[in-house]
C-alpha cells in the first residue's frame, strides 16, 4: 500500500511508534484496525509524516505483516522487536536504536486523532532536552527527546518506567488541551466504536 503524505518538515527529526502489542484489552489487532479508508496505524503515521523525515514502526506481533505492508515506503522503517512480551518499553528500546536525527518524536500507533501541528509545536521548543505535549501530571503523546538520552533510555530495565529518564525537573510541557488528540488512544472496543461514530458524523 502507498501512503498519500504531504511533507510539511520543517527539521529532520524521526519519529518512534511502537505497535509490536498483542492488542489484548481491544481483542482485535488495532495496528490495522480500519479507519477513515486506511488503518489506525496509517493515520498515525501520515500524522507524524507531515513533519518528521522518518517513522520507525516497531513491530512484534504479527511483524511480517507490517514489513509487508510498509517494505516499499521510503520515509518508513520497520524494526522487530522479537521480545514484544517484554512490554512497551522493549519495543522503545528497540525503536531507538534505529533512530538517527538528533532529536525524535514516540507516538503510539493507537492514537490516530492527533492534530499534526502538535509535532510542529514540540519542534518550536528549542531549548529542552524533552518536550511534552500535556502537562506534568498527563504528559500525552506525542513527545519529543533528545538524543543524547538514548543510552540512558537503552539501559533501562525491562521494568522500569521511562519517566525515570524523562521526568527529571528539567522537561517542558507545552500544556495542550484535550482536543489535539494528544490523550485519546483507541484502547478498548467501545472507545473504537466511539471513534469509528464520530468518524461518521
Amino acid at each position: 500500500m502507498a501512503l498519500t503524505v504531504a511533507h510539511g518538515i520543517i527539521d529532520m527529526v524521526d519519529c518512534v511508534i511502537p505497535a509490536a502489542g498483542l492488542s489484548s484489552r481491544m481483542g482485535a489487532w488495532k495496528p490495522m484496525l480500519p479507519y477513515n479508508n486506511s488503518t489506525l496505524l496509517d493515520a498515525a503515521i501520515k500524522h507524524a509524516l507531515q513533519f518528521c523525515s522518518k517513522v520507525i514502526v516497531v513491530a512484534g506481533y504479527r511483524a511480517d505483516e507490517l514489513v509487508l505492508r510498509y517494505q516499499y515506503q521510503q520515509h518508513i522503517k520497520v524494526v522487530v522487536n522479537t521480545d514484544y512480551q517484554q512490554g512497551m518499553l522493549s519495543s522503545i528500546q528497540k525503536g531507538i536504536t534505529a533512530v538517527t536525527s538528533a532529536r525524535f518524536f514516540i507516538t503510539h500507533a493507537d492514537m490516530p486523532c492527533i492534530d499534526p501541528q502538535v509535532f510542529r509545536m514540540l519542534l518550536q521548543a528549542r531549548h529542552a532536552t524533552v518536550v511534552f505535549a500535556g502537562n506534568q501530571q498527563q504528559t500525552g503523546h506525542p513527545v519529543l527527546i533528545d538524543s543524547v538520552l538514548i543510552p540512558s533510555i537503552l539501559t533501562l530495565p525491562i521494568t522500569a518506567k521511562m519517566k525515570q529518564v524523562l521526568q527529571t525537573g528539567t522537561e517542558h510541557y507545552l500544556q495542550l488541551n484535550a482536543a489535539s488528540g494528544i490523550y485519546y488512544d483507541i484502547d478498548t472496543p467501545e472507545k473504537y466504536q466511539q471513534l469509528i461514530a464520530k468518524n461518521k458524523e
